[in-house]
């Protein structure tokens, strides 16, 4: 049985007979039909598989049920993985790519072309070795036993992208870092992200940690899912304080 897809840029249908051949005949289309696209071709090949495995629900309901936040052990860590490989971003393949993993990989400001680009399967090993070995720590929302919401609270030492090294105050250790929030787009706009924010603080003081920081983006920003580091209300909310404003982002921080 073959691969079909339609291209949401031009509409052209792009065909193969296994998810190799399709990841081949999308690339081979994106370079004759979009040349302008600056993707390389594992972003490309990365975007083709996720519209075939993405098979969870793209429309809000109007409501939930239960909500249950559990920390990602070893137990969950298939359900962790079964909320990203199909529904995390089944509206937004682009992103799909990633699984959480590159706030602990990439830098601050680390330019874009710099960037190592990787494989969809090759960012999840990399994030299920760092949830075993606790180099990435986080939890799932559950509604009604379903995965639906995760947030990454790893220490602020785990991460590339907001490490602040020897010296540092509050010390890395010090510090859980809120980098990620992602809802599955059925559950978005329902208090999960509070849920789960209210867990990381909750827990914070029993993992070592004396603060919480986040990270919001400064600005409006388009659709739900472009608040994944949590909207600054929220924060404020639940009683952070600004402490740094840089271009893109606020650092905001609470002490547990």
């Amino acid at each position: 049985m073959s691969i079909r897809h339609q291209c949401t840029e031009c509409g052209a249908a792009v065909e193969g007979t296994d998810m190799r051949t399709f990841g081949d005949a999308f690339i081979a289309h994106v370079r004759s039909a979009h040349p302008d696209w600056p993707y390389p071709d594992i972003a490309i090949r990365n975007y083709a598989e996720a519209s075939q495995r993405l098979t969870g629900a793209t429309e809000r309901q109007d409501a939930v049920g239960e909500i249950a936040i559990h920390p990602v052990t070893e137990d969950r860590i298939d359900d962790w993985l079964r909320f990203f490989d199909h529904d995390a971003f089944a509206d937004n393949p682009a992103w799909a790519a990633c699984y959480c993993s590159e706030p602990h990989l990439v830098a601050r400001g680390t330019p874009p072309e710099q960037v190592e680009a990787r494989s969809w399967q090759r960012s999840r090993e990399i994030m299920i070795e760092r949830l075993r070995s606790g180099g990435s720590f986080g939890y799932l929302a559950y509604v009604d036993g379903r995965p639906a919401g995760w947030v990454n609270a790893s220490k602020r030492s785990q991460y590339a992208l907001y490490c602040m090294g020897d010296g540092a105050q509050p010390a890395d250790d010090d510090v859980v870092g809120i980098s990620c929030f992602v809802i599955a787009p059925p559950y978005r706009r329902h208090g999960l992200a509070a849920k789960l924010l209210e867990r990381v603080l909750a827990d914070a003081r029993g993992r070592g940690a004396t603060w919480v920081e986040a990270y919001p983006f400064k600005g409006e920003r388009e659709g739900d899912a472009a608040h994944f580091r949590g909207p600054r209300s929220m924060f404020d909310a639940d009683g952070f304080e600004q402490v740094e404003e840089r271009e893109r982002d606020t650092v905001v921080r609470r002490r547990v």
